[in-house]
């Protein structure tokens, strides 16, 4: 009985024990911005074991109560801001502030499709691609891709190697950036295209201009920013892969890629895509010998968190491109018949075989980038990064010459670089770094050919500071400066005939080595000192107004092609000249934009305009015969240029499933010394869309596309030659524009869901619909053979 009672007793007495157990604890603090503790009202703190919520009002305040003892996770989430896991002991914690990373460019969680409000610069003109646009293109180039977008054209060769422009500016003068990195692929030829992977990218951004000093000073024309998906916070596997198909080319290709983040915010990303055609067609004959075969990779890890993070970063790229046969030409009669005429003179059957002319490039890139953030003040990051690049050019030749590449260059780039930015202040961001670059150019001897650009090696340095300052609510200012030092040591031999006849043998007589027969061997040496400022302002009203203004100072040291160019460039198909004399370039450019954004209209003007001294640019000066055939010779000279045009869009939305997009882009370029037109400057352009959206039919989604091109009619005047079979001069119709054209393209998609996490896309492009006959003017190959007919891709995405 005895017993019973104590039993009971000690029942009891553990029954309050539990009931008085410390359950009355309270935990409170603050939701912060992380950079200068800015209170965050709305945000949201969940304690999952509990499943209890409490949220911020509008001091960042946050408050539990009725907390028992032990270890909890809160998540912390805001809608402006990346989600984090907090652990917290109670009762030992009883006040806890939390940050979170509210700017929303560390993030790239936000993106404006179309529009120029973005944030890689304030008062600078952008255009960003989603993802979703380069997953259109996953079978495209680069150039292909961003060309539809107001004010950025391409230079090409043929369908395949396609250069970007922006506001009539090409080459060295539009800097690429992949993934941080700049490229360094001997952009300077113009049937150099970039050497990247579209499928590698997240987003692609387009800045129009130099306003963005922190990538180079020497953006003339503009940056084009790569950059890799936004990776989720939580512990997840995910992927996709792209596969699409051509009538064009008979061929197609696949790109797949995986990520893997981990718990404790570690990931790893691996990509590969594989590319190929054949032989692709006109409306009315095949383009004989304009197949691709492309192959890129790479392999992504690190850890990002919000006080550091570490990326490591390897990619490969190798493609083999041939270049039209008929560009190549046997007799200086037969190029005067093929530019004049139009007509190709060598037409094959459809082959699958890449023959010469044609190209071998591959690029290697590696970087391991860090980041710290120090509270209150801002982000300090730092990157290493390696590339090699190996170009060989193939041309027609005789015997075992023939599978002997006639250009033969290894590029190979070390860059450190470190930059801070503040942006712990309310008002004021500021943004400050250093980049310095080491480069060696090899061309390999054993080509048998006189190496059209020498052995050479340059040093690189730079220093930026940029500011943001905000004045109201509705008006900011931004303003930056920069400067670059450049020098180049080459050692070039020279024909001495070709130097008496370029005149130098006054003035550069001090930079002649030693005499080799007919031949001269010269160490020129250069250096650079460049200056380049931007000064802007913003007027933003209700996410729905936005006004611009935007001055750039921006200077670009000449490149390797443009001082010391001297032969026959093979796959460009002509002789190229450069000239030692050719200094720095400087462009003073005025740009603004109006841009109103509703619900159901917007539109965007951009007027700019901009002033060159001493522009180099590259123009066709007569004609060579050599002993592998007949080529126009080009040469590089400087001039005073001006460049006048408008950027303009908008969109309506006419119903809930109809919305149209119209776009026009006019460019006006100058060469004020001789008073006449500049080359290669793209013609007026419009492009209209209309899409048909209907969600609840698997997010079907229809466009009909109208691209209209006029013809270029203010042109550089043409040369005469003289032709041997003739016995005369001859007018060469070189500068002569095609006529206009209009394309017209369709498109369609549909999504399908497969389980829960994984979804299907089919898509139908077709380009050309109309199999229309056409020649661009910025294509280089318009002298030889008609523009691409009618192309249906088919494309399946897969998302796992």
């Amino acid at each position: 009985m005895y017993l019973r009672y104590f039993i009971a007793l000690c029942a009891l007495f553990t029954l309050s024990l539990v009931n008085s157990q410390e359950c009355a604890s309270s935990l409170s603090g603050k939701v912060m911005d992380f950079h200068d503790k800015t209170p965050l009202a709305g945000a949201t703190l969940y304690i999952a074991k509990l499943e209890t919520y409490a949220y911020t009002d509008l001091n960042g305040m946050y408050s539990f109560e009725n907390l028992c003892a032990g270890i909890y996770e809160i998540e912390v989430m805001h809608p402006e801001c990346r989600t984090l896991i907090f652990p917290v002991k109670i009762p030992e914690t009883k006040k806890e502030d939390f940050l979170l990373e509210h700017h929303l460019e560390e993030l790239d969680e936000v993106r404006v499709i179309g529009s120029i409000y973005s944030n890689k610069t304030n008062s600078g003109l952008e255009n960003r691609l989603s993802e979703e646009v380069l997953w259109e293109n996953s079978g495209s180039s680069l150039g292909d891709a961003i060309k539809g977008l107001k004010g950025v054209s391409s230079l090409n060769t043929g369908s395949t190697i396609v250069k970007p422009a922006i506001h009539g500016l090409n080459g060295s003068r539009v800097l690429v950036l992949n993934d941080g990195v700049r490229m360094q692929d001997m952009e300077w030829g113009d049937e150099h295209a970039p050497n990247v992977d579209v499928n590698a990218a997240g987003s692609v951004t387009v800045i129009k201009g130099a306003s963005a000093l922190q990538y180079g000073g020497d953006a003339i024309g503009g940056v084009i920013l790569m950059e890799q998906a936004y990776l989720p916070t939580q512990d997840t596997l995910y992927g996709k892969t792209v596969l699409n198909g051509f009538s064009n080319g008979r061929g197609g290709n696949i790109s797949t890629d995986l990520t893997k983040v981990f718990q404790d915010d570690w990931f790893i990303r691996l990509q590969g895509s594989f590319k190929r055609l054949g032989d692709q067609e006109s409306p009315d004959y095949i383009l004989s010998n304009t197949g691709i075969s492309e192959t890129a990779s790479s392999l992504e890890f690190g850890k990002r968190t919000l006080n550091w993070g570490l990326q490591g970063r390897y990619s490969f790229y190798d493609a083999e491109i041939a270049i039209l046969r008929a560009s190549h030409i046997g007799n200086i009669d037969d190029l005067i018949r093929s530019i004049n005429s139009g007509e190709p003179q060598i037409i094959r059957p459809f082959t699958y075989d890449l023959q010469n002319p044609r190209q071998d490039v591959r690029h290697h890139l590696a970087k391991i980038s860090a980041y710290k953030r120090f509270k209150g003040l801002g982000k300090w990051s730092a990157q290493y990064d390696f590339q090699q690049n190996r170009r060989k050019e193939y041309d027609v030749r005789r015997g075992e010459l023939n599978d002997r590449a006639s250009l033969d260059l290894e590029l190979t780039t070390h860059s450190v670089s470190t930059d801070f930015k503040g942006d712990a202040a309310e008002k004021f961001d500021w943004h400050t770094g250093l980049v310095g670059r080491y480069q060696e150019n090899f061309p390999n001897p054993a080509t048998g050919v006189r190496r059209l650009i020498p052995d050479y090696k340059r040093w690189e340095l730079g220093a930026f500071v940029t500011g943001e300052y905000n004045l109201t609510a509705n008006w900011s200012l931004d303003a930056g400066f920069r400067y670059d030092f450049s020098r180049i040591d080459a050692l070039k031999y020279y024909q001495t005939s070709r130097w008496e006849e370029r005149g130098y043998e006054n003035e550069f007589s001090d930079i002649v080595l030693e005499e080799v027969g007919s031949q001269l061997l010269t160490n020129p040496v250069f250096s650079f000192r460049n200056f380049s400022g931007t000064t802007g302002i913003l007027y933003a009203k209700d996410n729905s107004t936005f006004l611009r203004f935007n001055y750039s100072l921006a200077q670009r040291a000449p490149n390797p092609s443009e001082l010391f160019s001297d032969g026959l460039h093979h796959s460009a198909a002509r002789i190229e000249l450069g000239d030692l004399r050719i200094k720095s370039e400087t462009s003073h450019k005025l740009s603004a934009s109006l841009e109103r954004r509703l619900k159901n209209w917007g539109f965007t003007l951009e007027p700019y305009a901009n002033f060159l001294t001493d522009f180099i640019l590259l123009e066709p000066t007569g004609l060579e015969f050599t002993i592998r055939g007949a080529f126009p010779v080009w040469s590089y000279r400087q001039t005073n240029a001006r460049l006048l045009g408008l950027d303009a869009s908008a969109y309506v939305n006419w119903h809930p499933n109809w919305r149209t997009e119209h776009q026009m882009s006019l460019v006006k370029g100058r060469d004020m010394s001789q008073n006449q037109a500049l080359i290669n400057i793209p013609p007026v352009s419009f492009r209209n869309q209309v899409d048909f959206i209907k969600k609840e039919w698997h997010d079907l989604e229809v466009s009909l596309i109208s691209d209209l091109v006029l013809r270029q009619n203010e042109v550089p005047p043409n040369i005469v030659v003289f032709s041997p079979e003739q016995q005369q001069d001859v007018l060469l119709e070189i500068n002569t524009p095609p006529p206009a054209y209009h394309l017209v393209g369709l498109s369609s998609s549909v999504d399908f869901s497969l389980g829960t996490s994984s979804r299907l896309t089919t898509s139908v492009i077709v380009n050309n619909l109309l199999n229309t006959t056409f020649r661009d003017y910025l294509n280089r190959q318009r002298f030889f053979a008609d523009g691409l007919g009618r192309n249906i891709q088919l494309q399946i995405i897969v998302h796992y």
